[in-house]
């Protein structure tokens, strides 16, 4: 006879903490099971940082998987690389070298990526809509009970608990017993969005030949490069500079930064670059890129850490985001519709399994790829091995071989 849980499968409830590209992913991958995903924001808008993100192909394949809408997330193709020497202006294109890959790589606009993921979660689909719940702060976790404490004094009961909470994350905290401090890494950069109609005239290192990235290395003095592209349908050039920087600690650093200073900073490039670094609009972000030493675990009872909460990367690999849509996509392929209360514990075990030795590998060859140490033929052989990863699939055969016999 079958078993009443079995004809008819509970949902598990679960808790989101964090409703950024990652915090969104693990909910659609929930979601779309038929589990009761509420996901707890601290901001009362979320919104996503102008800039610009690589969404590669291993990040594409989940996507995919989840019937994404690609005209949606506006993006320009990622066909490949072309590096520039600056002081000649010189440079060399290189398609990826992934062979047999269907799909394509995108450079999208991150606040167009973050609104697609909001339609999924929230918006009509398989699965009960998720609950977002903005301006609701967690501070602490009870990764046995499952609950998360929010600020107003409220505790909210799950059977699974998903510390999406970045950098600084609580759950993080929660699940190891004291707080992780991301160290400085020496290096920063300036982010600037600017108006694609100001790239006119004599530009044809960025607007011709291969659809993609633009790195301008700087081989001599201090470590610096130049990464640029355009998103949001071409609308859009996203910059990013990045240079050595010993004062991060120090009182005074600022997040903001001027075009001039982003000007000296560079001023020893070819003048084909200062041109079109010129274009930068006025007001510049600046990012400290700090490093998360790797965690002893990310998971402890019903709570698991996914994306910048278990293993901050440096933009470097152009993985950050990606890492965390593949853990949200394994997540999903563990905890099926049927998965029961007592069985949440091992799933996680599992996932760390699956999950842990490629965000650490990942976080520690972002560090590698941003020394002055930095080698670009191990960029390619490191991005071959990223790019061709198939998390859905290692997935679905871990789960196959390990808890099918369950359901």
């Amino acid at each position: 006879m079958t078993a009443p849980d079995e004809e008819f499968p509970l949902p598990l409830k679960v808790s989101v903490v964090g409703a950024g590209i990652g915090g969104l992913s693990a909910a659609i991958a929930l979601r779309k099971n038929g589990h009761i995903v509420k996901v707890f924001e601290t901001s009362e808008i979320k919104t996503e940082v102008g800039a610009g993100i690589a969404i590669q192909f291993n990040a594409m394949r989940v996507f995919d998987h989840w019937g994404l809408s690609k005209d949606n997330l506006k993006g320009i193709n990622f066909d490949g690389l072309t590096v520039l020497d600056s002081k000649t202006g010189e440079g060399i294109s290189r398609r990826w070298s992934v062979p047999d890959i269907e799909i394509q790589s995108l450079l999208c606009h991150r606040s167009d990526v973050h609104n697609e993921l909001m339609r999924l979660a929230v918006g009509a689909g398989d699965g009960p809509p998720v609950q977002l719940h903005l301006g609701s702060r967690v501070l602490e976790c009870d990764f046995e009970n499952g609950t998360v404490t929010l600020e107003n004094g409220d505790t909210i009961h799950a059977d699974l608990v998903i510390g999406a909470d970045g950098l600084h994350s609580v759950i993080r905290t929660s699940i190891l017993g004291d707080a992780q401090t991301a160290s400085a890494s020496g290096i920063s950069c300036f982010r600037s969005v600017f108006d694609a109609s100001k790239v006119q005239g004599d530009f044809g290192w960025f607007t011709e030949g291969i659809s993609g990235a633009r790195n301008v290395v700087v081989k001599e003095g201090e470590y610096r490069l130049l990464f640029t592209y355009p998103c949001r349908s071409g609308q859009l050039i996203n910059l990013v500079a990045i240079y050595t920087d010993p004062h991060q600690d120090d009182p005074g650093w600022v997040a903001t930064g001027t075009r001039e200073e982003l000007l000296e900073k560079f001023h020893d490039v070819h003048p084909k670059f200062l041109a079109f670094l010129a274009l930068a609009d006025s007001h510049i972000v600046k990012w400290q890129l700090r490093v998360l030493p790797v965690l002893p675990t990310w998971v402890r009872g019903r709570a698991a850490l996914l994306g910048d909460a278990a293993h901050a990367t440096l933009p470097t690999l152009g993985q950050g985001a990606g890492l965390a849509i593949e853990e949200a996509g394994a997540l999903g392929c563990l905890l099926p519709l049927g998965t029961r209360r007592e069985e949440v514990p091992s799933r996680l075990e599992a996932y760390q399994t699956l999950r842990k030795p490629r965000g650490d590998y990942v976080s520690r060859e972002s560090v590698h790829q941003g020394s002055e140490t930095f080698k670009q033929g191990r960029y390619y052989e490191v991005q071959t091995q990223l790019l061709q990863h198939d998390a859905i699939g290692d997935a679905k055969a871990y789960y196959a071989e390990n808890f099918s016999s369950s359901h």
